[in-house]
């Protein structure tokens, strides 16, 4: 195991260091300064775990687990010693979602395609310095650590291209890093699982308080900052960050797009919202492939027929593989998640 494969910060993202510092820890070469956001006033601290933890089954329980083995990665995910095949040539990088990491959301499709003879890689970004999760902090910012991370992927697997999949937040950062950031160059597939596209309003909330003279100014205040973090406003509907990422157009060319979702999200109202607008965009929802499986926000990394939906749209190949289309219940998993999120 080489070094590098050690678990270590990255350091901080401010303004105040620059990137100088993240990008010199790695020996790899990385993305270009410019490509790399540097804000006044934010930090944010990003990891490349190391810590083989089992796979999963379900969301709760890789959560549990990692809460329990901080720094956890799925077996088969960040072998820096991986060598692309001819059949998957392009390593696959997974990127969490919102307050979670590498290992909670992909302990189920991390171990799959890594059996499948893929080179599997995953990060956990955008953290709050001194805190203990990830995916929190300004997405701007998580963008360009994907960035980083990304171009230590290729180096060490002398990959000229990688698909990307993202759950969650991470769709979103991981379009931003494509679209933005001038990812489209190096990002042959991205896949969007439960991608908040176009936001939320959070069960109508986000209207109600952007229709309120200082409605979002109070919320701000009011709501503790865990349960409202950077990265969690700029998922709402209608946020300045999403309103620029989707400007002019929500992809961009030499990518391919595919969105996976599901009409009963617990967390994208309207369910709409999670559809690419652009008519190159693949936009699949499981509702109308499997009726009766109703799977929603929290269960769909961890859902069977979700994850085979996923193995299809990067291998055309596993087209011909059907998926299980069993019943699931809606709301399945979503009170269990909650409380292991929460107590």
């Amino acid at each position: 195991m080489r070094t590098r494969r050690q678990m270590r910060w990255a350091g901080y993202v401010a303004a105040a260091a620059g990137v100088g510092l993240a990008a010199g820890i790695f020996s790899a070469p990385v993305a270009m300064a410019e490509e790399v956001p540097d804000i006044p006033g934010v930090s944010s601290v990003w990891q490349v775990p190391d810590r083989v933890g089992p796979t999963q089954v379900a969301h709760p329980d890789a959560a549990r687990y990692v809460r329990q083995h901080p720094g956890s990665v799925p077996a088969g995910v960040n072998d820096f010693t991986c060598t692309p095949t001819v059949v998957h040539p392009r390593p696959v990088v997974l990127v969490h979602g919102t307050d979670s990491n590498a290992y909670s959301d992909w302990a189920a499709l991390g171990p799959r395609l890594a059996a499948a003879g893929y080179c599997v890689f995953a990060l956990n970004y955008g953290g709050e310095p001194g805190g203990d999760n990830y995916g929190t902090e300004d997405m701007t910012v998580s963008a360009g650590q994907l960035a980083q991370f990304v171009a230590e992927v290729r180096a060490a697997t002398a990959a000229s291209e990688v698909d990307i999949v993202g759950y969650s937040q991470g769709a979103t950062v991981a379009r931003y890093y494509i679209n933005r950031l001038g990812g489209a160059a190096v990002v042959d597939q991205w896949v969007g699982l439960a991608s908040p596209t176009y936001g939320g309003t959070l069960f109508g909330l986000v209207p109600v308080l952007e229709q309120t003279p200082g409605g979002m100014q109070w919320a701000r205040r009011a709501i503790p900052r865990e349960l409202v973090s950077p990265a969690l406003e700029q998922q709402a509907q209608g946020s300045p960050f999403l309103d620029d990422l989707n400007g002019g157009g929500d992809t961009a060319a030499g990518t391919r797009y595919t969105t996976i979702g599901s009409w009963l999200d617990e967390v994208i109202q309207p369910a709409t919202n999670i559809a690419l607008r652009d008519r190159s965009a693949t936009n699949l929802m499981i509702g109308d492939l499997c009726p009766p499986n109703q799977s929603g926000h929290f269960r769909m990394p961890y859902d069977e027929y979700t994850l085979q939906l996923v193995m299809g749209v990067l291998d055309p190949a596993q087209v011909s593989v059907t998926p299980p289309c069993t019943v699931v219940p809606a709301g399945a998993g979503v009170l269990e998640m909650i409380l292991t999120e929460n107590f």
